[in-house]
């Protein structure tokens, strides 16, 4: 399997100490996001995600199927992620990266079991119709905070997509075409954002000598996600309820940090649920020529 190509050594100690003086080698501050850019697709429910160099591109789709025996008043949503061999030269078709189950694995803690999609909505027929979403996240460009970006896309994704109406008539599902009536969004009853910290143990002076410090950075890029020691990945919405919080690596996080860590996560979250609202809201104001979707979603008076 190839494997991505590591920093040199040179790279390596020159970005150590751009650390240590609190300098990082994009020009960004330490608890900065790189420029974020999300646009939407012609269709509903298609969301791309430009976070610096890395692209991610989430699109929603919708089918009805039977619900789950233990979850009979329950619909389906489920996540997967494709990383694609244009993303980077270690990802290879056909053969599972390890980064791929690490993903999904995330983002379903993060979307799927914080409860952010309203599952009963999505029930038909108890235990025997019921609406499939299915989130397919596909990774164009890899240059570091794959989860970040994906966890972004799916959200505005979800928000952005609509269903057909239907109607249930005793036993008999009726799905209407968009030219019958308007499609219906999902219901999400709140939006889990991933905030991965990196974290880099750095000599506080120049030195063999020096004592060892370590630096948390917000957003690490490919090359400083090759040199980190550990992350931290912080999943709360804009009320500040903490849905995950995964760490990885064999670094030593006190509680104290972690604690800062979460507080930065909440502003970058109400940052980053702020950009999506404006974003979806622009969207919305494109694609609403003349007032026509606010006169078909209204209701006849009879």
């Amino acid at each position: 399997m190839p494997r991505e190509a590591e920093p040199s050594l040179n790279e390596r100690s020159f970005v150590l100490q751009a650390l240590r003086e609190n300098v990082r080698i994009d020009g960004r501050a330490l608890d900065a996001f790189r420029d974020m850019e999300l646009f939407f697709g012609n269709e509903y429910g298609i969301a791309d995600v430009r976070l610096g160099k890395t692209r991610v591109i989430a699109r929603i789709s919708a089918s009805i199927t039977t619900p789950f025996p233990d979850r009979k008043f329950d619909g389906i949503f489920t996540i997967t992620t494709e990383l694609s061999p244009m993303a980077s030269p270690s990802f290879e078709p056909g053969r599972p990266h390890p980064t791929e189950p690490l993903l999904t694995s995330h983002l379903e803690k993060a979307l799927r079991r914080s409860s952010a999609l309203d599952t009963e909505s999505l029930c038909l027929l108890a235990g025997q119709k019921c609406w499939s979403i299915r989130a397919d996240v596909h990774i164009l460009s890899h240059d570091g905070g794959l989860l970040d970006a994906s966890c972004i896309a799916v959200i505005a994704a979800l928000q952005h997509f609509r269903r057909p109406d239907v109607t249930v008539a005793g036993e008999e599902v009726r799905v209407y075409s968009p030219r019958e009536r308007v499609p219906v969004g999902l219901t999400l009853l709140h939006w889990p954002l991933c905030v991965t910290f990196s974290f880099f143990a750095a000599r506080a002076s120049a030195g063999e000598g020096g004592e060892m410090v370590m630096v948390v950075v917000v957003d690490a890029a490919l090359q400083e996600e090759q040199i980190r020691e550990g992350e931290v990945i912080v999943t709360m919405n804009r009320h500040g309820e903490v849905c995950q919080i995964a760490k990885l690596g064999g670094v030593t996080v006190d509680a104290l940090t972690l604690l800062n860590c979460t507080n930065v996560a909440l502003v970058k979250v109400q940052e980053i649920t702020k950009f999506i609202t404006r974003r979806l809201e622009e969207d919305a104001k494109a694609r609403d020529r003349g007032g026509l979707m606010a006169e078909l979603s209204a209701e006849n008076e009879r």
